[in-house]
């Protein structure tokens, strides 16, 4: 009792001196390093609400911090104690500055700052000498940091009419100034979005004119690396930036929040989600030495691709094209070679130029994302069909239906060899060769520059081959001379044709089911009626014309029928062989129980997927493994364009399929992605690693 008589006598005194000093409610407290206040009008009136704030002086080098303090440190706190009646909002934080701090940045604020607030004080508030108390907590640093508080007070005189009063002209100012440079709510006229990159983020800020800087500082904690430099590129009407995300981020964000300031001194609070963001050029291009590691890795992929199943019926067709040129000149298989090339190089500069433009445009998009279309799959499968029926004898159109599916060329005519190339790419990209997927996704994350030097070296890769054997025509002597036993390699070459078509159909029963199968076997049986006409008549104008009638109802059914009639295959849970369809919250909610999770990232249009699953995966001894230590199997299905999917496969580096990680338990890392060739002995030798 009588300390706590001696408490409130302390208290009356400090009070009396208080209200005899004649100023503003201000209160202060000397702490290590800083000097803390509070500014308040002495008089406060029932009914009304009144400016006040929280003001840090700081020595030189000492930083108080942000409501996201960055990579260390949290911001100041404040808690009352007041009469019934009277109320205080919330502190109300300036923008920051960026402060680093060796490897780290805080986002902070050097020699002062005053946090604004509100005093609200109700209509039936009791009139008279009303005592407020705050406890403010705060943490200061520079080199190191020091945790600190102060009770403070205030003696406010409750008034029942009139205005707040009290304050001194140098309060009324820091109070005025603070207020001013708080953010602003973003206007109807700011527009935002971001779009997640395999390092990150490209965030746009659009204002409706071109703005010279901007600063992002997140209002999340743990999405970007905070320390990483903001590069800032203006565009017409606003700004984009691109942001690099925090290592530990294993999820892209469905939204970015923060304050964005820009160079007038302007901020505004927003909240950014997925969506289109500005082309610009790049003012950061990509490492030399990085970029020619990506191309080269991307060349020997290239070459690599040339042994896949995707290719090799183009490649028997080539093959093909060689020995029956055997004997001619030189330098006219030298041109077929470089033309053959240059199809090849020029159809990669096609693919990533959509696929730039397309990424600038918002859409999210991946390596063979054309076989994520049911249309182009059934029309590929269509294609290879009629050649099948050519090379196999039914009709004489010649190798340069490979080209374009008609008369492009003659067999060694030079489209021929342009379109057998263009071909070879198009066919090639369901298949992601080992050491193409981190150069293909290092690529789409780059500068436009940079992306067509990685795409050219995978174009010369695949093209290496056939370019060096017609580059030293001497190596042609070891082919056999042209005879009769061509044909019969010719009709030869249609059984890997017609193997590609049967996988093709397969593809199709993935997506559209049976529904879909069937219009695709509909088509079939009308372009083999039209191969029959033009076999059956050879070289006549009447019976061309209807083969050329039938074709193209063949091409109308087809894409009316697989995009009309057939309608999408939901992707089944492979509950027999634990394998659960992949969602982000699935795989989180399966780590936070510290489970081990394992993800395949694949497409049924993807071969090397398919041996990788039937092969290693369903390998008896894999499947114990994943048992033993168990792991939670997830399948993130890539057949039908997904951009949850593709966000994932950028957030670890990667643009295609197929695409394996495995997270171990109890740890924050962004797991271990596995090569795209798989074998038991890799599988197993990770599942091994986990504890």
């Amino acid at each position: 009792m009588r300390n706590r008589g001696f408490y409130w006598l302390v208290l009356a005194v400090a009070t009396l001196f208080c209200g005899l000093s004649g100023g503003a409610a201000s209160v202060g407290a000397d702490s290590s390093h800083l000097r803390v206040e509070l500014i308040a009008p002495s008089t406060l009136v029932r009914g009304a609400q009144a400016q006040a704030g929280l003001h840090f002086r700081m020595e030189s080098g000492w930083h108080v911090y942000w409501q996201n303090a960055g990579d260390a440190g949290e911001p100041p706190r404040v808690s009352w104690k007041m009469p019934a009646g009277i109320t205080a909002d919330a502190l109300e934080f300036p923008p920051p500055t960026r402060l680093p701090l060796g490897p780290l940045m805080d986002f902070g604020y050097e020699r002062e700052v005053v946090f604004p607030f509100a005093l609200h004080v109700a209509a039936n508030a009791e009139t008279g000498n009303a005592v407020l108390a705050a406890r403010v907590n705060w943490l200061v640093c520079r080199e190191v940091c020091l945790p600190g508080h102060a009770d403070l007070t205030l003696n406010e005189s409750i008034t029942a009419s009139g205005s707040a009063t009290g304050l001194t002209p140098d309060e009324n100012a820091r109070l005025g100034s603070a207020v001013a440079s708080l953010p602003s709510a973003a206007p109807a006229s700011l527009h935002t979005a971001f779009q997640a990159t395999p390092t990150g983020y490209r965030l746009a800020i659009l204002t409706g004119h071109r703005e010279a800087s901007a600063i992002f500082f997140p209002t999340q904690t743990g999405v970007i690396e905070n320390a990483a430099p903001q590069a800032v590129s203006p565009v017409t009407d606003g700004v984009v930036l691109t942001l690099k995300k925090d290592s530990t981020l294993t999820t892209i964000p469905t939204a970015l929040s923060g304050l964005v300031e820009l160079s007038d001194g302007r901020s505004y609070l927003f909240t950014a989600h997925p969506g289109p963001v500005p082309a610009v050029v790049e003012h950061q291009p990509a490492e030399w030495g990085k970029l020619a590691q990506q191309a080269g890795l991307a060349f020997l992929g290239g070459m690599i691709l040339n042994l896949m199943p995707c290719v090799f019926p183009v490649l028997f067709l080539k093959g093909l094209s060689l020995v029956n040129s055997a004997g001619e000149e030189r330098v006219h298989i030298r041109r077929h070679g470089l033309v053959y090339t240059l199809g090849i190089v020029a159809s990669f500069w096609l693919l990533v130029a959509l696929l730039l433009a397309l990424r600038a445009a918002g859409a999210t998009l991946g390596w063979g994302f054309q076989f994520q279309s049911p249309i182009f799959v059934a029309l590929m499968a269509a294609l290879l069909f009629f050649l099948g029926l050519s090379l196999a004898g039914q009709f004489e159109i010649g190798l340069s239906l490979t080209s374009a599916g008609g008369s492009l060329a003659q067999k060694q005519g030079y489209a021929g060899s342009f379109f057998t190339g263009v071909l070879a790419v198009v066919v090639a990209t369901p298949c992601t060769a080992p050491l193409m997927g981190a150069a293909i996704g290092y690529a789409l994350a780059q500068s436009a520059a940079a992306s067509f030097v990685v795409f050219t070296a995978l174009g010369l890769g695949l093209a290496a081959p056939y370019l060096l054997l017609t580059l030293q025509p001497s190596w042609t002597r070891l082919l056999p001379r042209p005879g009769a036993w061509m044909e019969v390699l010719k009709q030869a070459t249609s059984v890997p044709i017609f193997a590609t078509v049967i996988w093709l159909v397969w593809v199709m029963a993935q997506t559209r089911g049976a529904t879909g199968v069937a219009v695709l076997l509909a088509t079939l049986l009308l372009l083999a009626i039209s191969g029959w006409v033009l076999g059956r008549w050879p070289a006549r104008r009447g019976p061309e014309l209807v083969a050329t009638a039938i074709l193209l109802v063949a091409v109308g059914f087809c894409v009316y029928g697989v995009n009309t009639l057939a309608m999408p295959v939901s992707a089944a849970e492979e509950s027999n062989s634990g394998w659960k369809p992949w969602s982000q919250a699935a795989v989180e909610q399966a780590r936070a129980a510290e489970e081990p999770v394992f993800v395949d990232f694949t497409a049924s249009w993807c071969l090397s997927c398919q041996v990788n699953e039937r092969v290693v995966l369903r390998a008896a001894e894999v499947r114990a493994a994943f048992a033993q230590k168990h792991v939670a199997l997830f399948k993130a299905d890539w057949t039908t364009h997904d951009d949850a999917i593709t966000q994932a496969l950028a957030a670890l580096g990667r643009s295609g399929v197929p695409t394996y990680v495995l997270y171990a338990p109890g740890t924050g890392s962004a797991g271990t992605v596995l090569p795209e060739v798989l074998t038991p002995g890799i599988v197993l030798d990770a599942l091994k690693k986990l504890p």
